[in-house]
């Protein structure tokens, strides 16, 4: 108030206005008349307290506070829960003994089992395939093609280091399918000095011939590799986010395996390089390019080989019928009986949620009195539970959550192998609250892959909308008659009422009063009049002041006596003012500006969306909605698609990636046809394994998987033609370069074929193997991400080798005769032309030969 000076000295004068403790606000003078003062205390009471609650949170069943954290995105997950975990460690130290604290759906755990059952399966991989090598090639030979997988692997965990990348489960899953293929180009060339050592050949002309010969078909093959991956690296949206780390993964380990296939094992071949096989030196010297050899040499396996081949070369054009015929029969066959088609696959979950739905206007006491009938029924399987986490208020994990969700329970499942299967959990859980009255309950599993939500989502838009109340009851109406669906629910407002106060303003301004007065008083009775706020020693932050009347006087007869003041007097608002109930306004979505209204649902387990979804598409046109009513199916069937689409685009690219490449290396179209054929029919193939396992066909894996086998079959085919092409040039017979081919690349084809099927055999099988703990285990969450994708590579390769190692030495005989043909046809032409009559069968089975391989074949 300013300074006061006295001329004795100078003081600041202060009139402190400020509440320091509870007896300043209650001392406050309301009302004086006369001698008579009416205080606050003498009217109200002051008090520190809580808000209105608007939900409650137990744990097991009791009481609780709960913390719910969520990481960044593109934060490391373990690292995030180890430093919450230290953050509370810290500051549990000041709380009360009496306070527990426990951590509930902590996913670093999941996690870690999951990479460390992947990690157990890479060395599985890794040891089976070097059994496979030890066996076939020696031990010494063995050891330099095991050089290229730890080699392989550190330059691809280098470049995702260099890409700022980590190590999750996609990464280990792509080491595993990358194990059986970085052996390949090591194998090749090992092989092939191993032979060349068999012959007599010094170690290190072995190798350097070996790595000189086979240069230009392994860089041939592990390019088409690359490009059957390259694509993938452009998949966008969700799906494309969380599948990006497996072909960044396979790029960087192919790239580092033609490195090393081509310059350090030959460089170790030349000096540890030793012949140390199980097949016969003297067959394989008899196996040898450009020399003549004792055709009774060739037993064994090989012999028998021969015998199936040279078969197989006397009609090979019903070869090649016979292989068109068994991929058009078999894609039709799965198409008629098979499994159908899926968008992910299912996995065993560690989580599930119940979620409650109530409607009407219910008060928070109310909605957690159902809650809680809920989690004592749920609480009756705590056996098979971890923990319970039960949230009552609206709301929950994510968008797709329906309004009427009064709150949900959380529900950390036990190990794996120490309970039931979730869906026999969850079907349980519903038949307990079934005869629960005024709710349904919900129970959901969390989404292994992309977040997609139900996946049965039909989105119902239109100009118009008071069309769309009746076009989603025709729609929900048909869907609850469908066996297959639960838990359906639509974007209708859920009903429930709201009280409207319309206030007469003639009547009001005649009393002095305006609508802001009337709705401060109305503010006493519902959630109290905020006057102020103030900010004590003990908070950080401001505390509002609110000024309402007692509980008992919060009630909807009491919003009629409400009265307001006029300045001189107070009177009732029911004197101007009508209360009249009116249907609640939910929310309003909007789509490119239409109204728009969504029906939900789920699928019964054993039940596949896209079957659904298929038969819901062809009756929406018949359902007799509206023509300003458009529809659309949204969620899971919209990702399918559009993954779909992209996987058939990157299959396109890659063939012709592939065919560039091709042309470039045999500088023949037919050769490279031949091969991309090959590929083609290597599908029959993966139709087979779904079959053999009943599998459905899974958009993103099963289509992976293609395009990965894709990629892998040419690789044999590339070395098998190239081995084919050079022979040519020293046999004049076709037939016999073809036997002697298939001779030649029967063991190198077969090696990496087997590497590449044994490496993904343990995730085909369901099998981890912990070698730490001896421990065997059958069907782990981490083994059923990965089986659809590895069952398609390893019965789709299964197939190809047979493609291999007969339907292409057939295409390759069918392309000679036809040569053969032609030129017979032009020397008899030529022998009319000059007047000679034309030899009678001059070229009949002009290909056949009479060498001493294909005199043994016969």
């Amino acid at each position: 108030a300013g300074t006061l000076d006295t001329g004795h000295g100078r003081f600041a004068i202060k009139v402190p206005g400020l509440f320091e403790q509870l007896e300043d606000i209650l001392s406050l003078p309301v009302k004086v008349q006369g001698d008579a003062v009416v205080e606050f205390r003498d009217i109200a009471t002051v008090r520190r307290t809580f808000e209105d609650p608007e939900g409650f949170a137990r744990v097991g069943g009791y009481p609780a506070v709960a913390l719910e954290v969520s990481k960044r995105t593109g934060e490391n997950i373990i690292d995030t829960i180890e430093a919450v975990r230290a953050v509370v460690e810290v500051e549990r130290s000041f709380w009360p003994e009496s306070v527990q604290v426990t951590f509930s759906q902590d996913r670093s755990e999941d996690i870690r089992t999951m990479l460390k059952d992947l990690q157990n399966n890479v060395i599985s991989a890794v040891l089976l395939v070097m059994i496979v090598v030890v066996g076939a090639l020696g031990l010494r030979t063995a050891g330099l093609v095991g050089i290229a997988i730890p080699g392989s692997f550190l330059t691809g965990i280098l470049v995702l280091s260099v890409l700022g990348l980590t190590v999750n489960i996609v990464v280990l899953f792509s080491l595993i399918l990358a194990v059986g293929m970085l052996v390949d180009g090591a194998i090749v060339v090992t092989e092939y000095a191993d032979r060349k050592m068999a012959e007599g050949l010094d170690r290190k002309l072995a190798y350097a011939m070996a790595a000189k010969r086979m240069s230009w078909p392994i860089i041939a093959s592990t390019a088409t590799t690359l490009a059957a991956f390259m694509p993938l690296l452009f998949w966008p949206g969700v799906v494309g986010e969380f599948m990006k780390y497996l072909p960044i993964t396979l790029v960087a380990t192919l790239a580092a395996s033609l490195m090393m296939a081509l310059i350090f094992v030959p460089t170790l071949g030349a000096y540890f390089g030793k012949y140390g096989g199980t097949a016969d030196s003297e067959q394989m010297r008899a196996l040898a390019a450009g020399e003549e050899f004792d055709a009774k040499k060739v037993h064994g396996f090989t012999a028998g080989y021969l015998k199936l081949l040279s078969l197989a070369l006397r009609h090979p054009a019903k070869v090649l019928l016979l292989a068109a015929m068994a991929m058009v029969g078999t894609w039709y066959y799965f198409g008629t009986h098979g499994k159908g088609v899926e968008f992910f696959p299912e996995v065993e979950p560690e989580q599930a949620i119940v979620m409650v739905h109530a409607r009407g206007n219910l008060s928070v006491y109310e909605k957690d009195d159902l809650m809680r009938e809920v989690e004592q029924q749920v609480l009756t399987l705590s056996d098979e539970f971890l923990s319970v986490y039960t949230r009552t208020g609206a709301g929950g994990d994510g968008d797709d959550v329906a309004e009427d969700v009064i709150g949900q329970i959380t529900i950390e499942l036990s190990d794996w192998d120490q309970r039931r299967p979730a869906d026999e959990i969850l079907t349980e859980i519903r038949l307990l609250t079934d005869g629960l009255a005024g709710i349904q309950v919900e129970t959901r599993e969390p989404e292994a892959g992309p977040p997609v939500g139900k996946p049965v989502q039909i989105e119902l838009s239109s100009r118009y909308p008071d069309l769309l109340d009746d076009a989603v009851e025709i729609v929900r109406a048909h869907m609850e008659q469908i066996p297959g669906l639960v838990d359906i629910e639509d974007g209708r407002p859920v009903p429930a009422i709201e009280w409207q106060i319309a206030v007469d303003r003639s009547q009001a301004a005649k009393h002095g009063v305006d609508i802001t007065g009337v709705g401060d008083s109305i503010k006493l009775v519902t959630n109290g009049l905020t006057i102020g706020e103030y900010r004590p020693d003990d908070s950080d932050e401001e505390i509002d002041i609110i000024v309402r009347y007692p509980e008992s006087w919060r009630n909807l007869q009491q919003l009629d006596n409400v009265r307001v003041s006029t300045g001189n007097n107070s009177i009732p608002i029911s004197n101007f003012v009508e209360r009249t109930a009116q249907p609640k306004v939910g929310t309003l979505n909007r789509v490119d500006g239409r109204r728009v209204m969504a029906v939900k649902a789920d699928v019964a387990e054993g039940m596949l969306p896209d079957t659904i979804v298929s038969d819901l598409r062809e009756w929406l046109p018949t359902a007799g909605l509206d023509p300003r009513i458009d529809w659309d199916f949204k969620g899971e069937d919209e990702e399918q698609k559009a993954a779909q689409a992209f996987l058939g685009k990157a299959f396109g690219v890659a063939l012709f990636i592939m065919a560039i490449i091709l042309v470039t290396q045999f500088n023949s179209f037919y050769s490279a046809t031949l091969i991309l054929s090959a590929v083609i029919m290597s599908t029959t193939g993966v139709m087979i394994g779904l079959l053999v396992t009943g599998q459905p066909f899974g958009i993103v894996m099963t289509g992976i998987g293609v395009i990965a086998l894709a990629g892998i079959v040419v690789n044999n085919n590339i070395v098998l033609i190239d081995t084919f092409d050079r022979l040519r040039e020293t046999t004049t017979d076709a037939r016999e370069a073809i036997l002697r081919t298939g001779a030649q690349r029967l063991r190198p084809v077969l090696l990496t074929t087997v590497t590449t099927i044994l490496g993904l055999m343990p995730m085909v099988m369901r099998t981890n193997i912990d070698f730490f703990t001896r421990q065997v285990s059958f069907g782990a969450p981490s083994t059923q991400w990965w089986v659809s994708l590895s069952t398609a590579i390893t019965f789709g390769l299964s197939f190809a080798t047979v493609l291999t190692l007969v339907v292409t030495p057939s295409s390759l005989m069918v392309r000679a005769n036809l040569a053969a043909w032609r030129a017979g046809r032009r020397e008899r032409a030529a022998l009319r032309t000059a007047g000679e009559p034309a030899k009678p069968n001059a070229t009949k089975r002009p290909a056949v030969a009479s060498g001493p391989l294909a005199d043994a074949a016969e």
